[in-house]
């Protein structure tokens, strides 16, 4: 039987070695610049495991993305920046900070009240060392995916108080019929997102799901 945390061990030594002088030329000419589309293509992979629930392949795919975070742990070990073992414990030490309820002295009467206290732990965070705040949103990275990037902008928004469209609004906006132009269709996509939000609703995952039930009957 493997010893508990023996994986992780032996997968940063397989990494180590393929990166090695005797080790895989194609390995050892990988950079983080270069490493970026593999792990863009992963996280796919693995989001459609997890839509088929095969869990044999969800086991599989999350290997492939744990190998991209040890493939750029590694590189910049070699710099000598960081390993592995110290982005374990950076995640680490963010989650007892961020979960003062669980690790702290801090009551929580559910889980809005968690998620307002993680944002505002987070923004503290940020502060620290900087003359100017950043902005509640300044963590939804750029390069996200639309629809992804608006929802996770209106998630910040409501943990930081910040005043948003509302649900009626929402809905007003998309009783107004025909849309001709470009600015019209982001609106009508940004209440969606609203009337997602209230419902509790994933509009990725949605519109993924719907998409796959199309593609089924072609």
């Amino acid at each position: 039987m493997n010893k508990e945390g023996e994986g992780i061990r032996r997968l940063e030594a397989v990494v180590a070695a393929l990166r090695a002088p005797d080790g895989c030329p194609w390995d050892r000419e990988q950079t983080v610049e270069s490493l970026k589309p593999f792990l863009i293509e992963e996280a796919y992979e693995l989001l459609d495991a997890m839509d088929k629930k095969d869990l044999a392949l969800h086991q599989e795919e999350l290997g492939d993305v744990l190998l991209q975070v040890a493939l750029q742990a590694q590189i910049r070990k070699e710099e000598g920046a960081f390993d592995l073992d110290a982005v374990a414990h950076g995640i680490a030490d963010k989650l007892v900070r961020r979960h003062p309820h669980v690790f702290g002295d801090v009551q929580v009467s559910g889980t809005a009240e968690v998620l307002q206290n993680w944002e505002a732990i987070k923004r503290r965070e940020g502060k620290q060392g900087t003359e100017k705040p950043k902005s509640p949103v300044a963590g939804v990275p750029a390069a996200l995916p639309s629809l992804l990037r608006a929802q996770r902008v209106q998630a910040k928004c409501v943990r930081s108080g910040i005043p948003l469209q509302t649900l009626d609004t929402a809905l007003e906006v998309i009783k107004e019929g025909k849309r001709e132009t470009a600015e019209e269709l982001g609106e009508l996509l940004f209440a969606l997102c609203t009337v997602a939000r209230e419902g509790y609703v994933d509009l990725e995952t949605a519109l993924r799901n719907t998409t796959n039930k199309y593609t089924e009957t072609l």
